[in-house]
């Protein structure tokens, strides 16, 4: 079956002076490098909704799936543009309540604090044809919490967002990548289509399509590694 690639990114922006975790950046540059390299090679990038006819083997194409987690402002205003320009969509996993505001799960721990984008930059991206997902209300270890505590994070983040964008979401993202049997059937019980978590892989069809694994693009890998996880064995692991 074909190896269907799910990138993940968060930030596309130069990594500060002395800030941790500087693989959570990827310079403008690079990422419209590595836009390119895409469309050289053929790929089409789409966000996870419009990924799901493939996902689902309903239609066949080289496809490479493009995701941001957390919502930062930086996404709008540096990868926007080069997905326009290469007819690219993507999915922006978004924190509900934390737009506007910043990083406050990891601030402290990475020692910077990272703009999110508003209501209205939110917007923007949605009305330039990319994907809003969600990605709880607040960030939170979804395993940590009562269940009741989790369904609300879950189903009330995807409540939030369709009301401030008067449009349906689809598509969810675990923070941390942490889920088990009850996170994912939390998931399905709101009615999400699909869902990405941090597994390392490449999809293939016939996935649970609520516990999609995906590739981290960091900002601290070589020019070479992109290649290697999208056209090897290097991002695979033994199938569950």
């Amino acid at each position: 079956m074909p190896a269907i690639p799910i990138l993940m990114y968060h930030n596309i922006k130069h990594a500060p002076p002395r800030v941790r975790l500087r693989g959570l950046y990827v310079s403008p540059r690079r990422f419209a490098r590595q836009m390119a390299l895409l469309a050289w090679a053929g790929y089409r990038g789409l966000s996870l909704a419009d990924a799901m006819p493939y996902l689902r083997g309903e239609r066949v194409g080289k496809i490479a799936v493009i995701t941001f987690d957390d919502g930062y402002r930086d996404n709008l205003e540096h990868a926007l543009p080069v997905l326009q320009q290469r007819g690219f969509s993507a999915t922006c996993f978004v924190v509900s309540g934390a737009l506007g505001a910043h990083n406050r799960w990891d601030a402290a721990e990475l020692g910077v604090e990272k703009p999110l984008m508003t209501i209205a930059e939110l917007r923007q991206w949605a009305d330039a044809g990319m994907e809003v997902g969600a990605h709880t209300r607040a960030h939170v270890h979804l395993p940590a919490l009562s269940a009741r505590e989790a369904e609300t994070e879950i189903a009330g983040s995807k409540q939030d967002l369709e009301d401030l964008l008067g449009r349906e979401l689809g598509s969810f993202c675990y923070p941390y990548g942490e889920w088990g049997t009850r996170e994912r059937d939390l998931v399905a019980k709101s009615a999400f289509r699909a869902a990405v978590s941090t597994r390392r892989g490449r999809a293939r069809i016939g996935d649970d399509l609520l516990t999609l694994p995906r590739i981290t693009v960091g900002g601290h890998h070589l020019p070479h590694v992109l290649p290697l996880q999208l056209w090897t064995r290097y991002e695979d692991r033994p199938r569950p």
